[in-house]
């Protein structure tokens, strides 16, 4: 999503306008998955290449588009329903509505855990709103150890007012993972892993009203800017994370058949 490829910058309204546009439009996306009201496409590449494009779509009744926002920008609610997630935590702020931040997730198992350090950037549109990130390089957060440090070419969320009390989700995502995968992980995000998150978003936008009462309800820095009490960052401070400046690995050796249980629940 860098303009040029080198230049962090914050994204503007074509930015989100490109973004909309990808996630509403059919043309050259072949669907992979559709079933109990969450579809998946992916995008061109080879099914054997791992850096694909892949959007997701559900439909979610009796949860209105504010609240799944909400949802998604809570780090502190995403530790009740993100199962997958190990860490995340905001760096820092850009602008009232860019920041930059931290997330690490489990990969299924024997495969390592990866990490994202990102740009972010979010858009109320009237009814509708949009979150997008793309990764940038942070001098204080270096790769780790302990995970493979993978790249998001363009990542996001649109979500779409459906009614009063009702929203439809897109989300879209382009990520390098940094390894060469196996051809069954590559399958099971369009075929699992993706409608499974999808449908764990859904369930956290029903719940989160109730917990909001109970934890901080007026806090929304990301509604209400002046509550926003991370330190400045500065785009100079950040440069754009590229793929081949990381390590690969190759893990297309790893059979499916290793994969622990708890990847295999519904």
């Amino acid at each position: 999503m860098s303009r040029g490829g080198e230049m962090v910058y914050i994204p503007d309204d074509s930015d989100f306008s490109s973004f909309r546009d990808q996630c509403e439009s059919m043309e050259g996306w072949h669907c992979r998955y559709n079933k109990a009201g969450v579809t998946v496409w992916s995008q061109g590449q080879e099914e054997s290449c791992t850096v694909q494009k892949i959007k997701t779509c559900i439909s979610c009744k009796d949860v209105p588009a504010e609240t799944l926002y909400d949802v998604l920008h809570d780090t502190r609610y995403r530790k009740k329903w993100d199962s997958n997630m190990i860490e995340t935590y905001d760096i820092g702020r850009l602008t009232v509505n860019a920041d930059v931040g931290y997330y690490s997730w489990k990969c299924p198992s024997p495969l390592k855990n990866r990490d994202f350090v990102t740009l972010r950037s979010w858009l109320p549109l009237g009814n509708d709103y949009m979150i997008i990130n793309y990764s940038v390089k942070h001098p204080k957060y270096p790769p780790r150890k302990d995970f493979v440090r993978a790249v998001s070419l363009q990542t996001g969320y649109l979500i779409k007012a459906n009614g009063a009390g009702a929203c439809v989700l897109y989300y879209l995502t382009q990520v390098d993972p940094r390894g060469s995968l196996p051809k069954w992980v590559v399958n099971r995000v369009s075929q699992f892993v993706a409608p499974k998150a999808m449908k764990k978003i859904y369930k956290a936008g029903l719940k989160y009203p109730e917990w909001k009462r109970k934890h901080d309800p007026g806090y929304k820095p990301w509604v209400y800017p002046e509550q926003n009490t991370l330190p400045s960052v500065s785009l100079a401070e950040l440069s754009v994370q590229h793929a081949d400046s990381l390590e690969n690995i190759d893990e297309t050796g790893l059979p499916e058949d290793h994969l622990s249980t708890s990847d295999h629940e519904a």
